[in-house]
């Protein structure tokens, strides 16, 4: 059944290149909304499912495209293992190859890893139609060109994920949130200062005047680390993490545009106007702001960092920030050898792509 399928997908993907047809990368849709605007035939790839290895000895699982991030947790979690970087869903519908796409983490990024790290191996068709797989199932495996992780967060331009087996990490024995009151720089300069010391921490988020720190590991480092710490325990810890992963927060609802802001951690408040919530240590900045793209992208830039245009933006404004000249000349080639007829998810991070 998964041969037939990834036949139908290829002679899609053929057709399609020879029509100079393009085609737009289909799954569950909850991250429909991420990147530029993108035309074409839709190429569904949500039948392509199923979990097809998942050694909890090995700490590795392998699955198809399709399927749903909520049964790969749920299969993980019984064997009392998870995702270490905390994808986020933005909805029921979402699927481990547009987890890959998309290249997203969650709160626990800063502290275990990116997806990015978590990928051993990927299989894919390319824009001509050709079966590939890349890495492995082992570290070991990953050897010259690491196309897997080349594809991670490379929004369907480069190839249709087809399969990917990705490092497991064990559920934590014990973990604990605790809140206090902060202004934001406060906040920041606390996040960095715990930075620098032998803290389970796993989580950090500022918002509405509050930071909120979470505790992972064992029962005892956990306790001796909250004594530090101090604060208020969150009773409604899984469900507030939960929320800011998916941002379901109070503070992602509302008509305004949101940004996502990559910076040092240890970068100086950004003199943008509209509410922040800040994450990952201070090195994530979300924005809600009317403020125009220029003025968001040149503090970005002042500060160290990139701007991206996560929601709800202008459609003539490009979603990712602009990439020097010499970068983007090494994405047309890139673009050229995975998918050399320009079919695949055209203009879906850069609009000259």
């Amino acid at each position: 059944m998964a041969d037939d399928l990834i036949q139908k997908f290829a002679d899609a993907i053929r057709a399609a290149a020879d029509a100079k047809r393009p085609l737009r990368i289909c799954g569950g849709g909850s991250k429909a909304f991420y990147g530029n605007h993108s035309t074409g035939d839709d190429l569904d790839v949500t039948a392509c499912r199923g979990i097809i290895n998942y050694e909890p000895t090995e700490l590795v699982i392998t699955a198809r495209a399709g399927t749903p991030l909520a049964d790969i947790e749920a299969a993980m979690r019984d064997k009392g293992q998870m995702l270490g970087f905390e994808p986020p869903h933005f909805g029921g519908g979402a699927t481990l190859g547009g987890c890959i796409a998309a290249g997203l983490s969650g709160p626990r990024r800063a502290y275990a890893g990116s997806v990015r790290d978590f990928v051993l191996g990927v299989r894919m068709l390319d824009g001509r139609g050709s079966d590939l797989a890349f890495g492995g199932q082992v570290m070991k495996n990953v050897a010259g060109y690491d196309v897997s992780r080349l594809i991670t967060g490379s929004m369907g331009t480069l190839g249709v994920i087809l399969e990917v087996s990705l490092k497991a990490l064990p559920l934590p024995p014990a973990e604990l949130t605790l809140s206090c009151e902060q202004s934001r720089g406060e906040a920041i300069a606390l996040m960095n200062a715990w930075a620098g010391k032998p803290l389970p921490i796993t989580g950090t988020c500022h918002v509405q005047k509050r930071l909120y720190v979470r505790l992972a590991g064992a029962a005892s480092a956990v306790k001796a680390a909250a004594q530090k710490i101090g604060g208020e325990e969150l009773t409604n810890a899984a469900e507030f993490w939960r929320n800011v992963r998916d941002h379901n927060d109070l503070f992602f609802s509302g008509v305004r545009p949101t940004w996502r802001i990559s910076l040092p951690s240890t970068a100086a408040e950004l003199e943008l106007s509209g509410p922040q919530l800040v994450e990952w240590g201070g090195a994530l900045r979300w924005l809600k702001s009317d403020d125009n793209a220029a003025a968001v992208r040149e503090a970005a830039r002042k500060a160290g960092g990139h701007a991206t245009l996560f929601r709800r933006g202008a459609p003539d404004i490009s979603v990712f920030h602009p990439l020097p000249e010499t970068m983007m000349q090494l994405h047309r080639r890139i673009k050229q050898a995975m998918d050399p007829a320009g079919i695949l998810n055209p203009g879906k991070m850069y609009k000259e792509l």
